[in-house]
Protein backbone atom coordinates (compact mmCIF):
# COMPACT_ATOMS: atom_id res chain seq x y z
CA UNK A 1 0.00 0.00 0.00
CA UNK A 2 1.60 3.34 -1.01
CA UNK A 3 2.18 5.75 1.82
CA UNK A 4 -0.07 8.69 1.69
CA UNK A 5 1.98 11.82 0.53
CA UNK A 6 0.49 13.75 4.39
CA UNK A 7 2.30 10.96 6.28
CA UNK A 8 5.56 12.04 3.74
CA UNK A 9 5.92 15.39 4.46
CA UNK A 10 4.74 14.66 8.01
CA UNK A 11 7.84 12.58 8.43
CA UNK A 12 9.79 14.86 6.75
CA UNK A 13 8.48 18.09 9.21
CA UNK A 14 10.06 15.48 12.21
CA UNK A 15 13.46 16.10 10.99
CA UNK A 16 13.12 19.78 10.64
CA UNK A 17 14.16 20.68 14.14
CA UNK A 18 16.62 18.59 17.17
CA UNK A 19 14.02 19.18 19.61
CA UNK A 20 10.44 17.90 20.19
CA UNK A 21 9.75 20.49 22.43
CA UNK A 22 11.05 23.98 22.23
CA UNK A 23 9.14 26.78 23.28
CA UNK A 24 9.50 30.00 21.61
CA UNK A 25 7.32 31.98 19.21
CA UNK A 26 9.61 33.33 16.93
CA UNK A 27 10.08 30.24 14.42
CA UNK A 28 5.97 30.68 14.29
CA UNK A 29 6.04 34.02 13.91
CA UNK A 30 8.98 34.32 10.79
CA UNK A 31 7.00 31.37 8.64
CA UNK A 32 4.17 32.83 9.44
CA UNK A 33 5.44 36.29 7.90
CA UNK A 34 6.78 34.20 4.86
CA UNK A 35 3.46 32.82 4.25
CA UNK A 36 1.98 36.29 4.25
CA UNK A 37 0.50 36.48 7.97
CA UNK A 38 -2.53 34.09 7.47
CA UNK A 39 -3.18 34.52 11.19
CA UNK A 40 -4.23 37.98 10.35
CA UNK A 41 -7.54 36.48 8.29
CA UNK A 42 -8.93 33.94 10.36
CA UNK A 43 -12.44 33.99 11.14
CA UNK A 44 -13.26 34.57 14.66
CA UNK A 45 -11.11 32.79 16.84
CA UNK A 46 -12.19 31.03 20.34
CA UNK A 47 -8.65 30.27 22.26
CA UNK A 48 -8.93 27.68 24.85
CA UNK A 49 -5.92 26.63 27.01
CA UNK A 50 -5.83 24.68 30.60
CA UNK A 51 -4.40 21.46 31.75
CA UNK A 52 -7.52 19.66 31.77
CA UNK A 53 -11.28 19.21 29.26
CA UNK A 54 -9.87 21.41 26.71
CA UNK A 55 -10.72 19.11 24.14
CA UNK A 56 -13.85 17.90 25.98
CA UNK A 57 -14.85 21.98 26.07
CA UNK A 58 -13.73 22.89 22.51
CA UNK A 59 -15.91 19.85 21.52
CA UNK A 60 -18.69 21.26 23.12
CA UNK A 61 -18.24 25.14 22.12
CA UNK A 62 -17.87 23.51 18.55
CA UNK A 63 -21.10 21.59 18.96
CA UNK A 64 -22.98 24.43 20.12
CA UNK A 65 -22.12 26.86 17.47
CA UNK A 66 -22.62 24.27 14.74
CA UNK A 67 -26.43 23.78 16.21
CA UNK A 68 -26.85 27.48 15.92
CA UNK A 69 -25.71 27.00 12.37
CA UNK A 70 -22.35 28.33 12.46
CA UNK A 71 -19.35 27.18 10.26
CA UNK A 72 -16.35 25.75 12.15
CA UNK A 73 -12.72 25.46 12.02
CA UNK A 74 -11.23 24.05 14.53
CA UNK A 75 -7.49 23.08 15.55
CA UNK A 76 -6.79 20.12 18.04
CA UNK A 77 -4.21 17.80 19.43
CA UNK A 78 -2.73 15.41 19.79
CA UNK A 79 -4.70 13.39 16.87
CA UNK A 80 -5.11 10.45 17.59
CA UNK A 81 -6.11 7.78 14.48
CA UNK A 82 -4.83 9.92 12.04
CA UNK A 83 -3.14 13.44 11.82
CA UNK A 84 -5.91 14.53 10.14
CA UNK A 85 -7.73 15.14 13.12
CA UNK A 86 -6.21 18.23 14.22
CA UNK A 87 -7.26 20.27 11.12
CA UNK A 88 -11.24 20.50 10.93
CA UNK A 89 -12.47 22.62 7.92
CA UNK A 90 -16.00 24.20 8.69
CA UNK A 91 -17.12 21.20 9.80
CA UNK A 92 -15.31 18.28 7.80
CA UNK A 93 -11.70 16.79 8.43
CA UNK A 94 -9.17 18.20 6.27
CA UNK A 95 -9.05 16.09 3.24
CA UNK A 96 -5.47 14.02 2.33
CA UNK A 97 -5.58 16.20 -0.83
CA UNK A 98 -5.38 19.82 0.75
CA UNK A 99 -3.54 18.20 3.95
CA UNK A 100 -0.68 17.22 1.58
CA UNK A 101 -0.77 20.77 -0.13
CA UNK A 102 -0.63 23.00 2.75
CA UNK A 103 2.27 21.01 4.26
CA UNK A 104 4.29 21.06 1.30
CA UNK A 105 3.63 24.81 0.98
CA UNK A 106 5.15 25.04 4.66
CA UNK A 107 7.93 23.22 4.39
CA UNK A 108 8.83 24.84 0.34
CA UNK A 109 8.38 27.99 2.39
CA UNK A 110 10.28 27.54 5.44
CA UNK A 111 13.35 26.23 3.52
CA UNK A 112 16.34 25.17 5.65
CA UNK A 113 14.58 26.80 8.31
CA UNK A 114 14.88 25.58 12.18
CA UNK A 115 11.17 24.63 13.23
CA UNK A 116 9.64 22.39 15.19
CA UNK A 117 6.76 19.63 13.90
CA UNK A 118 4.35 21.46 15.84
CA UNK A 119 4.65 24.67 15.03
CA UNK A 120 5.12 23.74 11.57
CA UNK A 121 1.80 21.60 11.81
CA UNK A 122 0.07 24.62 13.68
CA UNK A 123 1.35 26.69 10.74
CA UNK A 124 -0.14 24.33 8.42
CA UNK A 125 -3.55 24.65 10.08
CA UNK A 126 -3.50 28.30 10.39
CA UNK A 127 -3.16 28.70 6.76
CA UNK A 128 -5.71 26.21 5.83
CA UNK A 129 -7.99 28.16 8.17
CA UNK A 130 -7.33 31.25 6.52
CA UNK A 131 -8.28 29.81 2.92
CA UNK A 132 -11.70 28.41 4.09
CA UNK A 133 -14.82 30.61 4.71
CA UNK A 134 -16.44 30.02 8.07
CA UNK A 135 -17.99 31.83 10.96
CA UNK A 136 -15.23 30.92 14.16
CA UNK A 137 -12.44 29.61 14.27
CA UNK A 138 -11.37 27.17 17.71
CA UNK A 139 -7.61 27.35 18.61
CA UNK A 140 -7.04 24.30 21.55
CA UNK A 141 -3.63 25.16 22.99
CA UNK A 142 -1.23 22.36 22.58
CA UNK A 143 1.37 23.14 25.56
CA UNK A 144 1.14 26.16 28.20
CA UNK A 145 -0.06 29.32 26.66
CA UNK A 146 2.42 32.27 26.59
CA UNK A 147 5.00 30.34 23.62
CA UNK A 148 2.69 27.86 22.48
CA UNK A 149 2.38 28.00 18.48
CA UNK A 150 -1.51 28.41 18.63
CA UNK A 151 -0.63 32.08 20.65
CA UNK A 152 -0.26 34.21 17.67
CA UNK A 153 -3.85 35.81 17.15
CA UNK A 154 -3.57 39.47 18.91
CA UNK A 155 -7.42 39.70 19.26
CA UNK A 156 -9.21 36.76 19.85
CA UNK A 157 -13.09 37.28 20.15
CA UNK A 158 -12.90 35.12 23.31
CA UNK A 159 -10.43 33.12 25.40
CA UNK A 160 -10.84 30.03 27.72
CA UNK A 161 -9.12 28.91 30.32
CA UNK A 162 -10.39 25.71 31.60
CA UNK A 163 -9.11 23.76 34.63
CA UNK A 164 -5.21 23.92 35.76
CA UNK A 165 -3.41 21.22 37.30
CA UNK A 166 0.26 20.00 38.04
CA UNK A 167 1.40 18.43 34.48
CA UNK A 168 4.42 19.10 31.74
CA UNK A 169 6.58 20.41 34.72
CA UNK A 170 9.21 20.00 32.45
CA UNK A 171 8.20 22.76 30.60
CA UNK A 172 5.97 25.70 32.53
CA UNK A 173 7.07 25.23 35.95
CA UNK A 174 6.50 22.87 38.99
CA UNK A 175 4.23 25.20 40.64
CA UNK A 176 0.76 25.80 40.05
CA UNK A 177 1.14 29.55 39.96
CA UNK A 178 4.59 28.93 37.23
CA UNK A 179 1.99 26.67 35.29
CA UNK A 180 -1.09 29.43 35.80
CA UNK A 181 0.98 32.20 34.18
CA UNK A 182 2.00 29.99 31.38
CA UNK A 183 -1.33 29.43 30.82
CA UNK A 184 -2.97 32.57 31.26
CA UNK A 185 -0.59 34.06 28.87
CA UNK A 186 -3.82 33.77 26.10
CA UNK A 187 -5.06 36.09 27.72
CA UNK A 188 -5.30 40.06 25.14
CA UNK A 189 -6.19 43.25 26.34
CA UNK A 190 -9.92 43.90 26.28
CA UNK A 191 -10.75 40.06 25.29
CA UNK A 192 -13.41 38.14 27.17
CA UNK A 193 -11.91 35.48 28.84
CA UNK A 194 -13.97 32.07 30.22
CA UNK A 195 -12.69 30.58 33.38
CA UNK A 196 -13.35 27.01 34.81
CA UNK A 197 -12.73 26.21 38.39
CA UNK A 198 -9.42 26.65 39.30
CA UNK A 199 -7.19 26.38 42.46
CA UNK A 200 -6.81 29.80 44.55
CA UNK A 201 -3.35 30.03 43.19
CA UNK A 202 -4.18 29.76 39.73
CA UNK A 203 -7.17 31.85 40.00
CA UNK A 204 -4.70 34.69 41.61
CA UNK A 205 -2.56 34.76 38.45
CA UNK A 206 -5.46 34.93 35.92
CA UNK A 207 -7.56 37.97 37.82
CA UNK A 208 -3.81 39.50 38.13
CA UNK A 209 -3.13 39.22 34.30
CA UNK A 210 -6.73 39.98 33.17
CA UNK A 211 -6.60 42.87 35.50
CA UNK A 212 -3.59 44.66 33.45
CA UNK A 213 -4.96 43.89 30.19
CA UNK A 214 -8.31 45.16 30.95
CA UNK A 215 -9.44 41.67 29.81
CA UNK A 216 -13.40 41.20 31.30
CA UNK A 217 -13.62 37.40 33.23
CA UNK A 218 -16.28 34.98 33.02
CA UNK A 219 -15.66 32.98 36.06
CA UNK A 220 -16.56 29.45 37.33
CA UNK A 221 -18.28 30.55 41.01
CA UNK A 222 -18.59 33.94 40.56
CA UNK A 223 -20.23 34.94 37.36
CA UNK A 224 -21.81 31.71 35.73
CA UNK A 225 -22.34 28.60 38.08
CA UNK A 226 -23.31 24.79 37.17
CA UNK A 227 -24.42 21.82 38.62
CA UNK A 228 -26.06 18.49 38.00
CA UNK A 229 -29.94 18.32 40.32
CA UNK A 230 -32.01 15.02 39.59
CA UNK A 231 -30.58 14.01 36.12
CA UNK A 232 -30.13 17.62 34.87
CA UNK A 233 -27.84 19.56 34.29
CA UNK A 234 -28.06 23.14 35.46
CA UNK A 235 -26.59 26.66 34.35
CA UNK A 236 -26.96 29.95 35.73
CA UNK A 237 -26.03 32.89 34.98
CA UNK A 238 -26.55 36.56 35.06
CA UNK A 239 -28.87 36.62 32.12
CA UNK A 240 -30.91 33.73 33.48
CA UNK A 241 -30.62 29.80 34.51
CA UNK A 242 -31.15 27.10 31.70
CA UNK A 243 -32.27 23.69 32.53
CA UNK A 244 -30.68 20.89 29.92
CA UNK A 245 -30.14 17.57 29.74
CA UNK A 246 -26.39 16.18 30.93
CA UNK A 247 -23.78 16.00 28.52
CA UNK A 248 -23.40 13.70 26.45
CA UNK A 249 -19.86 13.35 27.28
CA UNK A 250 -19.66 10.91 30.05
CA UNK A 251 -18.95 12.06 33.68
CA UNK A 252 -19.71 14.22 36.20
CA UNK A 253 -16.17 16.66 35.13
CA UNK A 254 -18.57 16.87 32.14
CA UNK A 255 -20.93 19.25 33.89
CA UNK A 256 -18.00 21.48 34.65
CA UNK A 257 -16.81 21.21 30.52
CA UNK A 258 -20.23 21.73 29.75
CA UNK A 259 -20.68 25.15 31.91
CA UNK A 260 -17.13 26.33 30.38
CA UNK A 261 -18.90 25.74 26.78
CA UNK A 262 -22.52 27.29 27.71
CA UNK A 263 -20.64 30.23 29.04
CA UNK A 264 -18.69 30.73 25.69
CA UNK A 265 -21.63 30.69 23.68
CA UNK A 266 -24.04 33.01 25.69
CA UNK A 267 -20.97 35.37 25.48
CA UNK A 268 -20.62 35.26 21.94
CA UNK A 269 -24.34 35.36 21.62
CA UNK A 270 -25.83 32.25 21.31
CA UNK A 271 -29.38 31.24 22.16
CA UNK A 272 -30.61 28.09 24.72
CA UNK A 273 -30.60 26.06 21.45
CA UNK A 274 -27.32 26.07 21.21
CA UNK A 275 -26.60 25.81 24.34
CA UNK A 276 -28.22 22.29 24.50
CA UNK A 277 -26.73 21.26 20.96
CA UNK A 278 -23.55 21.72 23.15
CA UNK A 279 -24.14 19.29 25.51
CA UNK A 280 -26.20 16.68 23.51
CA UNK A 281 -24.36 16.49 20.42
CA UNK A 282 -20.81 16.88 21.40
CA UNK A 283 -18.38 14.04 20.59
CA UNK A 284 -14.77 13.89 21.22
CA UNK A 285 -12.81 9.99 21.03
CA UNK A 286 -11.27 8.22 23.92
CA UNK A 287 -12.86 10.28 26.70
CA UNK A 288 -14.55 7.37 28.68
CA UNK A 289 -15.63 6.21 25.45
CA UNK A 290 -17.47 2.92 25.33
CA UNK A 291 -15.49 0.44 22.05
CA UNK A 292 -17.73 -1.78 20.37
CA UNK A 293 -16.40 -3.12 17.61
CA UNK A 294 -12.73 -4.44 16.37
CA UNK A 295 -10.12 -7.18 17.56
CA UNK A 296 -10.13 -6.32 20.97
CA UNK A 297 -14.17 -6.42 21.63
CA UNK A 298 -13.54 -10.29 20.63
CA UNK A 299 -11.27 -11.09 22.81
CA UNK A 300 -13.03 -9.13 25.76
CA UNK A 301 -15.98 -12.15 24.94
CA UNK A 302 -18.47 -10.76 27.81
CA UNK A 303 -16.49 -7.89 29.31
CA UNK A 304 -17.76 -4.24 29.00
CA UNK A 305 -14.57 -2.34 27.29
CA UNK A 306 -14.15 0.98 27.39
CA UNK A 307 -10.86 3.60 26.28
CA UNK A 308 -10.24 6.57 28.56
CA UNK A 309 -6.86 9.23 27.22
CA UNK A 310 -6.39 11.27 30.65
CA UNK A 311 -3.16 10.96 31.56
CA UNK A 312 -2.18 12.97 34.57
CA UNK A 313 -3.31 12.76 38.33
CA UNK A 314 -6.59 15.06 37.46
CA UNK A 315 -7.92 12.70 34.92
CA UNK A 316 -7.08 9.95 37.77
CA UNK A 317 -9.61 11.55 39.58
CA UNK A 318 -12.11 12.76 37.63
CA UNK A 319 -11.88 8.47 35.99
CA UNK A 320 -12.14 7.45 39.49
CA UNK A 321 -15.41 9.36 39.77
CA UNK A 322 -16.69 8.00 36.41
CA UNK A 323 -16.20 4.43 37.30
CA UNK A 324 -18.01 5.09 40.70
CA UNK A 325 -20.76 6.08 38.71
CA UNK A 326 -21.39 3.68 36.36
CA UNK A 327 -23.35 0.43 37.16
CA UNK A 328 -21.36 -1.66 39.88
CA UNK A 329 -19.32 -4.68 37.86
CA UNK A 330 -15.05 -5.24 39.03
CA UNK A 331 -13.24 -2.82 36.32
CA UNK A 332 -9.55 -4.18 35.56
CA UNK A 333 -7.02 -1.82 34.35
CA UNK A 334 -4.87 -2.00 30.96
CA UNK A 335 -2.60 0.89 30.90
CA UNK A 336 0.74 2.96 29.24
CA UNK A 337 1.97 6.26 30.16
CA UNK A 338 4.66 8.49 28.92
CA UNK A 339 7.88 8.92 31.03
CA UNK A 340 6.83 12.88 31.06
CA UNK A 341 3.95 12.19 33.48
CA UNK A 342 3.39 11.70 36.90
CA UNK A 343 2.18 7.90 37.17
CA UNK A 344 1.96 7.60 40.74
CA UNK A 345 -0.67 10.45 41.05
CA UNK A 346 -2.19 9.31 38.38
CA UNK A 347 -2.84 5.75 39.63
CA UNK A 348 -3.53 6.52 43.45
CA UNK A 349 -6.84 7.81 43.10
CA UNK A 350 -7.92 4.69 40.35
CA UNK A 351 -6.61 2.38 43.25
CA UNK A 352 -9.55 2.97 45.14
CA UNK A 353 -12.08 2.07 42.32
CA UNK A 354 -9.77 -1.11 40.22
CA UNK A 355 -9.67 -4.81 40.99
CA UNK A 356 -5.86 -4.80 38.66
CA UNK A 357 -3.84 -3.20 36.43
CA UNK A 358 -2.03 -4.74 33.63
CA UNK A 359 0.98 -2.67 32.17
CA UNK A 360 1.64 -2.41 29.04
CA UNK A 361 4.17 -0.23 26.65
CA UNK A 362 2.94 2.04 24.05
CA UNK A 363 3.77 1.00 20.44
CA UNK A 364 6.00 3.28 18.42
CA UNK A 365 6.14 6.01 21.46
CA UNK A 366 9.74 6.48 22.14
CA UNK A 367 8.73 7.72 25.10
CA UNK A 368 6.81 5.22 26.83
CA UNK A 369 7.09 4.07 30.13
CA UNK A 370 8.27 0.28 30.03
CA UNK A 371 5.11 -2.33 31.45
CA UNK A 372 7.75 -3.01 33.97
CA UNK A 373 7.97 0.66 34.75
CA UNK A 374 4.15 1.15 34.84
CA UNK A 375 3.45 -2.02 36.63
CA UNK A 376 5.93 -0.89 39.64
CA UNK A 377 4.05 2.56 39.81
CA UNK A 378 0.72 0.93 39.78
CA UNK A 379 2.14 -1.38 42.71
CA UNK A 380 3.53 1.39 44.87
CA UNK A 381 0.33 3.17 44.95
CA UNK A 382 -1.25 -0.55 46.15
CA UNK A 383 -2.96 -1.83 42.81
CA UNK A 384 -2.65 -5.58 42.14
CA UNK A 385 -0.42 -5.25 38.97
CA UNK A 386 1.53 -7.45 36.02
CA UNK A 387 3.10 -6.57 32.42
CA UNK A 388 1.91 -7.69 29.15
CA UNK A 389 3.26 -7.81 26.27
CA UNK A 390 0.29 -6.18 24.50
CA UNK A 391 -2.98 -4.66 25.44
CA UNK A 392 -4.61 -7.59 23.11
CA UNK A 393 -2.81 -9.94 25.32
CA UNK A 394 -4.02 -8.04 28.31
CA UNK A 395 -7.52 -8.02 27.44
CA UNK A 396 -7.64 -12.16 26.60
CA UNK A 397 -6.09 -12.73 29.94
CA UNK A 398 -8.84 -10.31 32.07
CA UNK A 399 -11.32 -11.72 30.03
CA UNK A 400 -10.65 -15.14 30.68
CA UNK A 401 -10.31 -14.46 34.37
CA UNK A 402 -12.31 -12.26 35.29
CA UNK A 403 -16.14 -12.97 32.62
CA UNK A 404 -18.16 -9.72 32.76
CA UNK A 405 -15.87 -7.59 34.20
CA UNK A 406 -15.31 -4.23 33.10
CA UNK A 407 -12.03 -3.58 31.18
CA UNK A 408 -10.85 0.01 31.18
CA UNK A 409 -7.71 0.94 28.90
CA UNK A 410 -6.05 3.84 29.84
CA UNK A 411 -3.15 6.49 30.40
CA UNK A 412 -2.09 7.75 27.08
CA UNK A 413 -3.43 9.62 24.56
CA UNK A 414 -1.07 7.81 22.26
CA UNK A 415 -1.84 4.28 23.77
CA UNK A 416 -6.06 5.79 22.79
CA UNK A 417 -4.39 5.95 19.13
CA UNK A 418 -3.37 3.04 18.60
CA UNK A 419 -6.44 1.15 20.21
CA UNK A 420 -8.93 3.53 18.20
CA UNK A 421 -6.67 2.65 15.06
CA UNK A 422 -7.46 -0.77 15.02
CA UNK A 423 -10.77 -0.80 16.89
CA UNK A 424 -12.47 2.44 16.71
Amino acid sequence: MTQPGSDILLERMMSLHPKIIDLTLDRVLRLLAALGHPERALPPVIHIAGTNGKGSTQAMVRAGLEGAGNAVHAYTSPHLARFHERIRLAGELISEDHLTEILDECIRVNGTESITYFEATTVAGILAFSRTPADYTILEVGLGGVLDATNVVDQPEITVITPISIDHQQFLGDTLTAIAGEKAGIIKRGVTCVVGPQPDEAMDVIEARAARLGAPLLAYGQHWHVWEERGRLIYQDETGLLDLPLPALIGAHQIQNAGMAIATLRALGKDDAACEAAVVNATWPARMQRLKTGPLIDAAGNCELWLDGGHNPAAGLALRDVIRGLPKRPTHLVCGMLNTKDTDGYFRPLAEVSETLTAVSIPGEAATLSAEETMQSAQRVGLTASAADNVLGAVTTIAAAHPNARILICGSLYLAGNILRENG
